[in-house]
């Protein structure tokens, strides 16, 4: 499924090989390391999961 998603790349992760985190949704929010596309794994989350953890690392949370 993770072929078919399109995904994107954290703003804060850099083009040096930094931290790279990337985030994909369908009916799920999708997220992996973008140093492992190959060979790395991947988790899921629903968007309600997602907006909470969202909220809760934003700056004032």
């Amino acid at each position: 499924m993770s072929d078919q998603l399109k995904w994107f790349k954290s703003s804060y992760s850099d083009s040096e090989g930094g931290n790279c985190v990337e985030v994909a949704h369908d009916d799920a929010i999708h997220i992996r390391d973008s140093k492992s596309v190959a060979s790395g794994p991947e988790f899921q989350v629903s968007p309600s999961t997602w907006s909470a953890f969202i909220a809760a690392v934003q700056p004032g949370a």
